[in-house]
């Protein structure tokens, strides 16, 4: 794969496949099985999965943004690629805040692309993302973040299904003798979320939300829901939600070390 000047499709895997575009530096989308990576000259700008709250759900549920400032920015910096700034610039949300969340969100998803490493599908070359560049992250640092946390969530609990499929509680299950993170994790599962649906609920972040459930499947108070013939409810929207983030300091951390790269 050289010369990245036209969409191409690949049968290697897709961390196979971001490492042959950093080391060509390309600037596109890669698009796998679980979502898109966006690279700039060969480093990851953003990720997107179906299975993690996007950075929208994470700041208009937290309360960090209202959805009316969040809508604005889109409208005037989507077609430019420049929503990010645009939140910055007017003064709806601190740069810093910003970073943290995005490099957040990023993580999330791309656990999900990355960690059960699938065929990647193509790459479209010069794509970008309408959010635009907020920080760039090296493709290895990303892989290796990935790596890092699947090892952990299957040292609390070797089943990956727990990630992606709706859940249901056992029926003595009760949330009053937990943590208080777990005990309003638990709370959301009704056999009918999933993860990512809880963790979009409750404004958390997805990787949070996984560890806590792993950790109540291993207790026995969480299962794999059997398959529903209906369809899912909405999530519920709870207002005033505290995003409380015991990894923000970690993630300013790396933010730091990137700099310092």
């Amino acid at each position: 794969m050289t010369g990245v000047t036209a969409t191409w499709t690949t049968h290697e895997t897709t961390s196979a496949a971001l490492g042959t575009l950093a080391a060509e530096g390309a600037t596109g989308a890669l698009s796998g099985e679980r979502g898109i990576v966006y690279l700039s000259a060969g480093r990851v700008v953003h990720v997107e999965s179906a299975f993690a709250p996007d950075l929208q759900a994470l700041l208009t549920r937290s309360g960090a943004v209202a959805p009316d400032g969040w809508w604005d920015a889109v409208d005037r910096g989507g077609t430019q690629a420049r929503v990010g700034h645009r939140l910055v610039d007017s003064g709806r949300l601190a740069a810093g805040a910003l970073e943290v969340c995005h490099l957040g969100a990023l993580f999330d998803a791309a656990y999900f692309l990355l960690a059960h490493d699938t065929r990647a599908h193509r790459f479209r070359p010069g794509a970008v993302h309408w959010l635009g560049a907020v920080r760039s992250v090296p493709v290895e640092v990303v892989v290796r973040e990935s790596d890092r946390r699947r090892a952990l969530l299957d040292r609390i609990w070797p089943s990956p299904d727990i990630d992606t499929v709706p859940l249901t509680r056992a029926p003595d299950a009760g949330a009053a003798d937990l943590p208080v993170r777990r005990g309003r994790i638990l709370t959301q599962v009704d056999g009918v979320r999933t993860a990512a649906q809880i963790a979009s609920a409750l404004a958390c972040r997805t990787y949070h939300t996984l560890v806590e459930l792993r950790r109540l499947a291993a207790d026995g108070l969480v299962t794999a829901a059997p398959p529903a013939s209906t369809p899912p409810t909405p999530a519920p929207q709870p207002h005033g939600v505290v995003w409380d983030d015991p990894d923000t300091a970690l993630l300013r951390r790396l933010r730091h070390a990137l700099e310092a790269l």
